[in-house]
């Protein structure tokens, strides 16, 4: 039997997997600094075959401490809201965003070697950005509200203000995000709907609403009447408190 997933549940996998994907590219800078190794050549070089494999190992690679920084913080919120938010779908948008935007990279991007998670970073920002808005529920809508906050000012670094940034994988990054945003349309947490708010409900099949008439008021003595007069007997007997006043002869 498929295990059944509670929206918006809070579990271990919600930091465990985020926080495991920064140890393993924080894993592959120390092995880089401890054994004087540069895994830049494995980074996404376009429009080349060699260059292909860089979609794959891209994301892994950081060209200093201050890049993978940079990168660790963002990573881990947004990736935790990709679990928390949508758990049953957060792998394949991982997934398939480091597919994806890679290989956008790989067909725009000038050549160079392009390398750090940055790109999986603006799948992340787009697709939970964008998902909430399609999603049209409240919770999801307030999310999509934090990321622009928090992580607006991230949108003016996928156009080319500065040639040492890789606009190109920020710019594919956001156009992965929000294909999956769309892709992933319908496979949204449904807002609970109560039984008088179903178009098929009918007001006159309702057991408690047959005690009333149009204006609200009893149309005749039932076991509900019965229940609430009983109720207002017993509230009126404990509400009769009896206060006793003794003189302080100190």
């Amino acid at each position: 039997m498929k295990k059944q997933h509670q929206p918006f549940a809070f579990s271990t996998d919600t930091l465990l997997y985020p926080l495991l994907f920064v140890l393993l590219i924080w894993l592959v800078f120390a092995i880089e600094i401890r054994f004087a190794l540069r895994f830049n050549k494995y980074g996404v070089y376009p429009q080349t075959l060699k260059g292909l494999r860089g979609i794959l190992f891209s994301p892994f690679i950081h060209s200093g401490i201050k890049h993978l920084y940079s990168n660790t913080v963002p990573l881990f919120v947004l990736s935790s809201a990709l679990f928390y938010f949508y758990r049953p779908i957060a792998f394949k948008v991982i997934i398939y965003g480091i597919l994806l935007s890679g290989f956008i990279t790989w067909l725009i991007g000038r050549p160079s070697y392009h390398i750090g998670a940055s790109g999986l970073i603006y799948v992340l920002f787009s697709f939970n950005f964008f998902k909430g808005i399609f999603a049209r529920h409240y919770k999801l809508i307030a999310l999509s509200l934090v990321v622009v906050f928090i992580y607006g000012s991230m949108f003016m670094y996928a156009f080319p203000i500065d040639e040492q940034i890789s606009w190109e994988g920020h710019t594919a990054g956001l156009i992965a995000g929000l294909v999956f945003a769309l892709i992933f349309r319908k496979e949204i947490v449904k807002v609970k709907r109560y039984k008088w708010e179903e178009p098929d409900y009918n007001d006159e099949e309702d057991e408690f609403l047959k005690y009333f008439d149009e204006s609200g008021n009893f149309i005749e003595l039932s076991p509900v009447n019965e229940w609430f007069s009983e109720t207002s007997e017993i509230s009126n007997e404990i509400s009769e408190i009896n206060y006793i006043f003794k003189e302080n002869k100190d």
